[in-house]
């Protein structure tokens, strides 16, 4: 019987769990896989896998798709400034299909009978992996100890102490997700309606005081320098900003939303380059695109963002989207300016080549350089017909 398991491996607590109890008490042989999205360093990815051996791992396997998930998935949510209700990059939301991608292939690598994750039963987790999981390889049985014993995490804790495990378990009461758009926090306070979560809860504590003003550089809605220092990587641009701007713990907030199993959810984040990226490209082309490309990638833009979370990224219109936004990027070209300050930040102004603000046809409210008052006379006049012609019929002009 082939008992071969492959576990979708985080370190936290809940797959902390999964690898014992589907060792001990169900005798599966378990493969430990994590999907890195950017959010680990070497010496962290290191610490994970020894404790996945720790714990009873048969073998552990670090697969990194930062790359692909920047380029299938972040540039898209930039392209389409998008933050779930005006507030979340949706970073957890966007890695999650990535990484059950990612995990299948290697369970089919390796030839797995199973496949495991941690999710709970109360989350939109488990609807992801699920999700992906049962599109592309509905051959392989689905297996899920946290959702399916109903365990707290208090339960899981008492589970792993009886097997003698030592851990941070004080660091453990709060669920963080890593990656390199953003970091998510869930705690006891994120399931009530008003505490907020603790200082020490968040990744990036807050190290720089006074004022500093970066410059931003995009081609193409792609950020590609920082301070005149090119990129060649975006990743690598993404992972400096982060780095500067984590210190003055910027992007930090508390997402409320709709979950995809119809309950509200409230969940803690940072995401200090994210939101600072994200902000500067509107203002980019705020100054760039037309009044109709702005409205409409608005419409699809919302679109895009609610289906990545809720797990329909498979879904075909998503690629549709996608070559609409990437075409909507021809002109966002040229320079932001952002001034950070502990917990904040400012947009200055941009500069580009593009910038129709920059036309010789005008100055708004100034002056008057391509039409006369008599064409504003005549064009206000035929913009009022149909209005004109409306009240005129219906008699309710006051």
């Amino acid at each position: 019987m082939n008992k071969k398991l492959v576990l979708a491996y985080s370190g936290g607590l809940d797959t902390s769990f999964c690898v014992k109890y589907l060792k001990e008490e169900k005798g599966y042989d378990v493969y430990t896989a994590i999907a890195n999205t950017g959010g680990f360093s070497q010496s962290e990815l290191e610490n994970i896998e020894k404790k996945a051996y720790s714990l009873g791992s048969k073998k552990h396997v670090t697969l990194d798709i930062t790359g692909e998930y920047y380029q299938k998935c972040i540039r898209y949510m930039v392209y389409g400034n998008i933050l779930r209700n005006n507030t979340y990059p949706v970073s957890v939301s966007s890695e999650r299909v990535f990484q059950a991608i990612a995990i299948i292939n290697y369970a089919k690598e390796i030839g797995a009978g199973y496949i495991a994750h941690g999710s709970t039963g109360a989350g939109n987790d488990q609807v992801r992996f699920d999700l992906t999981f049962q599109v592309l390889a509905p051959e392989i049985e689905i297996i899920t100890p946290v959702r399916d014993l109903m365990l707290s995490r208090e339960q899981e804790i008492e589970y792993l102490k009886k097997y003698g495990v030592e851990d941070d378990f004080k660091k453990m009461q709060y669920s963080v997700n890593q990656g390199i758009w953003g970091t998510s926090v869930g705690g006891k306070e994120t399931l009530t309606s008003n505490l907020p979560l603790p200082e020490e809860a968040y990744p990036g504590q807050l190290e720089m005081q006074g004022e500093k003003v970066i410059e931003l550089g995009f081609v193409r809605g792609e950020l590609n320098s920082i301070d005149g220092q090119p990129y060649e990587n975006v990743i690598d641009a993404i992972k400096k900003l982060e780095s500067i701007a984590s210190k003055y713990a910027i992007g930090r907030d508390t997402h409320v939303g709709d979950t995809i199993i119809g309950i509200k959810g409230r969940v803690g984040f940072q995401a200090s380059a994210p939101v600072i990226i994200i902000k500067a490209h509107h203002l980019l082309e705020k100054h760039t695109l037309t009044k109709w490309q702005t409205y409409w990638k608005e419409q699809l833009s919302n679109w895009y963002g609610m289906f990545l979370h809720e797990a329909m990224y498979q879904e075909p219109v998503m690629r549709n989207i996608e070559l609409f936004m990437e075409s909507t990027q021809e002109n966002v070209t040229g320079k932001v300016f952002v001034k950070l300050k502990p917990y904040a930040f400012d947009l200055q102004g941009v500069k580009s080549e593009f910038d129709l603000m920059n036309s010789g046809f005008g100055d708004y409210g100034e002056t008057v350089k391509a039409w006369t008052a008599e064409d504003v006379k005549g064009f206000t006049k035929i913009l009022a017909n149909p209005l004109k012609i409306y009240y005129s019929v219906n008699k309710k002009l006051n």
